[in-house]
């Protein structure tokens, strides 16, 4: 049996993914590992028996879906937060990246560990493989008389504290959770207002009896007091119509609004009262239907430019995209797979259904050509060579190159008639599929090493690996969220050096804010890391 599987890595590889992923479902009080029990369960496949491998092809394209869909998904609110705070964020990473480096050169000075073997750690720790690949080149091309045993010592310090690497943040993030009293719950409602999360949102039926109000047009009141709701039907005496902003309101007008429930509260008190009528139910005239967006025409416009009244007498309300219910306002662009929450006549919406496609199956497709020029145009940019002087060079890789042309590519949505964006469904699924492949890959073929270089450096290197990416990760949370002012949510996304990290911290908080921190800090992260690693080798050899 295990001569069989050792000649079958694809089976090891699907055994691995699915045992991890079982054992990621366990929960231990309130904590499970999620998908990073893969990486684990790959491990213990590895170190059972050293003849077990994956092709290193297989962890690369795990790679490249994973961190290309990533920087599709999260490209518009990436650059919106570096618009926002981008001097202040990115003083911040440079000193956490800095502080990994120093915390290096202080246990090289403490551990009896080469030079080679706690810059190997260093690369390890902070789940860097292109920072290792730099440092070996660096050796290659010094031509020591002792060149190989400095290889060695790289490989092992490396191969080891990957792991302690990804253990040693989420003990962090473990830590810190408790010692600052984190409310997720309460620090998403409050990052709603920045970020595309659930809003929870609800409709309500109010009489207009406010004196204050009547008289006056929709668009005067919401430019006055700024409310975030939609207006949909407005009933007068026996007549119904659709809201819009020329609406002028009169004395017991009822008229349903959406939003938040804050938001329909502060509407409430300035426009008038509840209502119990069964006018709420009415769907005689005017009927809701949610109505997929699957034709790619649609994709980057906005609501306002639809310009939806010159054709139908409807109105949109809500959109919802993945498990997010959106609040349906002008700037609001479109997306494939979102669903769109229609009110209009009755006899529209068939039309309306034929306008934008509604089909679940279109909506969910994968452009290849697209996906497929966004990724040969990451990977052109990740194999780049860029020199930094003359014995330091680094080159962006199978992560940063795929991710930062998948940020800008998101971010522009489309390019005439391509179409760069995916829908939030295959979105999903690929980065799920990537992170599988790529942590079942690691695990396995990180295995048997981390047997041999245990034995080898009798712990010094475990030692160093948990102390760079624990320290590390500690004081990034602690000075970000209490000296910066950052959110933890983001912070998580911060701290995140490995896809296994990234899950994890998103399984804590249930909301995409750690994939944003994560694309903040990524790109800025995947060069310093090379450049320290070289820099750290050079003074400590």
């Amino acid at each position: 049996m295990i001569e069989s599987l050792s000649h079958n890595p694809l089976l090891i590889l699907f055994i691995v993914a699915s045992l991890g992923y079982l054992f990621g479902t366990i929960n231990i009080k309130g904590y499970t590992l999620g998908v990073a029990a893969v990486l684990f369960m790959g491990l213990a496949f590895g170190a059972a028996n050293t003849s077990f491998h994956i092709p290193e092809i297989v962890i690369n394209l795990g790679l490249i879906l994973f961190v290309y869909s990533i920087g599709l998904s999260s490209g518009p609110a990436f650059f919106k937060s570096y618009k926002k705070n981008g001097f202040r964020d990115f003083l911040f990473l440079i000193s956490m990246l800095l502080l990994s480096g120093l915390i290096a050169g202080g246990l090289f000075m403490m551990l009896d560990l080469s030079a080679a073997a706690i810059t190997g750690a260093y690369a390890g720790s902070t789940t860097n493989t292109p920072a290792l690949a730099g440092v070996i080149d660096y050796i290659n091309n010094t031509n020591a008389a002792n060149s190989e045993q400095l290889l060695n010592d790289a490989v092992i310090g490396y191969s080891f504290s990957y792991p302690m690497g990804v253990l040693g943040a989420i003990f962090a993030i473990i830590i810190m959770e408790k010692f600052l009293g984190i409310d997720y719950e309460k620090e998403n409602e409050e990052l709603k207002q920045h970020y595309p999360l659930e809003k929870n949102l609800s409709s309500t039926l109010l009489r207009i009896t406010h004196p204050d109000v009547i008289g006056k047009e929709l668009r005067e009141l919401q430019k006055k007091y700024g409310w975030e709701v939609v207006y949909g039907r407005i009933f007068r005496g026996e007549k119904c119509t659709l809201s819009n902003w020329d609406t002028v309101l009169a004395k017991d007008d009822l008229i349903l609004i959406v939003g938040t429930k804050e938001n329909l509260a502060a509407a409430t008190a300035q426009l008038g009262e509840k209502s119990t009528s069964s006018l709420y139910f009415d769907r005689t005239k005017f009927d809701v239907r949610r109505i997929f967006v699957s034709k790619q025409k649609f994709v980057g416009q906005t609501i306002a430019s639809l310009n939806l009244s010159k054709n139908y007498n409807a109105i949109i309300t809500r959109i919802r995209r993945g498990d997010v219910d959106m609040l349906a306002q002008d700037e609001t662009v479109l997306e494939l797979g979102d669903r769109i929450r229609f009110v209009a006549k009755r006899e529209e919406l068939m039309a309306l259904s034929e306008y934008f496609g509604d089909s679940y199956t279109n909506s969910n497709k994968v452009n290849l050509f697209s996906y497929g020029l966004g990724i040969g145009l990451g990977l052109i940019l990740g194999s780049i060579e860029l020199q930094l002087g003359p014995d330091i060079s680094f080159k962006l890789g199978y992560a940063g190159g795929p991710l930062i042309v998948g940020l800008f590519l998101g971010t522009l949505r489309r390019t005439g008639p391509i179409v760069w964006t995916l829908p939030y469904g295959a979105t999903v699924t690929l980065q799920q599929i990537g992170l599988i492949l790529l942590l079942a890959g690691i695990g396995v073929n990180s295995g048997g090493s981390l047997v041999e270089s245990f034995n080898a450096t009798g712990g010094m290197v475990f030692l160093a690996s948990i102390a760079i990416s624990m320290v590390t990760a500690l004081a990034i949370l602690f000075v970000g969220y209490k000296v910066v002012k950052m959110p933890f949510s983001l912070l998580l996304g911060i701290v995140s050096n490995q896809p296994a990290i990234l899950d994890f911290a998103v399984s804590r908080t249930k909301n995409s804010i750690p994939q944003f921190g994560y694309t903040m800090m990524f790109p800025i992260a995947s060069v310093m890391k090379i450049v320290i690693a070289q820099i750290l080798f050079v003074l400590l050899v």
